[in-house]
């Protein structure tokens, strides 16, 4: 899992260029599925038929996203620097002094105007990269060249830490949980659920691969598998999610209301399973399960969130064990028919 991980991370892959960690993941997945297929938007879309004989199987859509937050240039001025833009949440007071890279593997530096308080918040306009150009004429980006953070995959014990944990960890959630179910086929079990396993895009720029997945697939029931802040840094916002504590089971964010039927499919199988989870009531952001509810006529949906800190930073961190333990419930979830 670490090694998978390791390399999904370190992917280039902002909003809208997803093309190298779809391939990374189509490799995983291709031996695993019965359906593979790339929509027009390019959301990874692999199928898990159910068993023959399966009665009134539901057809049930988990969503993780592939793309992960950047820039783009919106200037070069004639000493070569670089403005720039947010594509998604990039915040100002994770950005400067960040190494970015553009899709050409051009690496530079994110500087500041002029730091008359060090203190006060830091506008994304007030900041250049630098490329290490001299003038406009040698400056190798170009206006409306796409970049992401620049930085390695770092184990520290059990706590994992790299730039698109958010949400390539969600992204190998599901990855193992397609395997765990393959596997568990292989020795006898069957599968009673029309399973699709969606590796969506945009997702930071507005849950738009999503809204058109579940459009196409058109669900039962929708589950998104993102990363969610936490409460257990000094001075954090009053949340009880906690880094090694289990996946979390939401209830609420701001774009969503998770549904209660299948808030307690989660809880009843973490606790027959005695898999640990958390109760998570999220009060910034929101994930692919809000593009998901709203879609056609409707969607039963609801998200299972690995607890994540310094989210939207270049050095985001999660716990080894809220992986395996979010692999454990979405596999006992996906195992049996669902009765409701």
């Amino acid at each position: 899992m670490k090694q998978l991980l390791k390399t999904l991370t370190e992917t280039f892959g902002p909003s809208g260029f997803e093309d190298e960690v779809r391939k990374v993941i189509l490799k995983e997945v291709k031996p695993l599925a019965d359906e593979v297929r790339v929509d027009a938007l390019g959301n990874l879309i692999v199928r898990k038929k159910p068993a023959k004989g399966a009665k009134n199987p539901k057809r049930i859509m988990l969503a993780a996203h592939m793309d992960e937050i950047g820039v783009i240039a919106s200037h070069i001025d004639k000493r070569g620097f670089v403005r720039f833009t947010n594509v998604g949440g990039t915040f100002g007071r994770y950005t400067l002094g960040a190494r970015v890279r553009f899709m050409n593997g051009v690496t530079g530096i994110v500087g500041y105007d002029k730091l008359e308080n060090m203190d006060a918040p830091l506008p994304i306009n007030k900041m250049y990269i630098d490329v290490g150009a001299s003038n406009k004429k040698d400056c190798p980006i170009k206006v409306g060249d796409f970049g992401a953070f620049d930085r390695s995959f770092i184990e520290m014990g059990d706590r994992l830490v790299a730039k698109s944990m958010d949400d390539r960890s969600g992204v190998l959630v599901l990855i193992e949980t397609l395997r765990a179910i393959t596997l568990r086929q292989t020795q006898g079990g069957s599968t009673q659920n029309d399973l699709y396993f969606v590796f969506t895009t945009q997702e930071e720029v507005g849950v738009r691969g999503a809204g058109v997945a579940a459009y196409g697939i058109d669900p039962d029931i929708g589950i998104a598998v993102d990363v969610t802040p936490t409460g257990d840094t000094p001075a954090s916002l009053k949340m009880v999610m906690e880094l090694g504590k289990g996946p979390c089971v939401k209830f609420r964010d701001p774009g969503m209301l998770s549904d209660p039927r299948v808030v307690d499919w989660m809880i009843q199988t973490a606790e027959k399973a005695k898999i640990p989870y958390q109760r998570e009531v999220l009060l910034v952001g929101s994930t692919d399960a809000r593009a998901i509810q709203i879609t056609r006529a409707g969607v039963m949906a609801g998200v299972i969130s690995v607890p994540c800190r310094y989210v939207h930073s270049a050095s985001e961190m999660v716990d080894l064990n809220d992986l395996k333990n979010s692999v454990k419930l979405l596999t006992a979830m996906l195992s049996k028919a669902v009765s409701f």
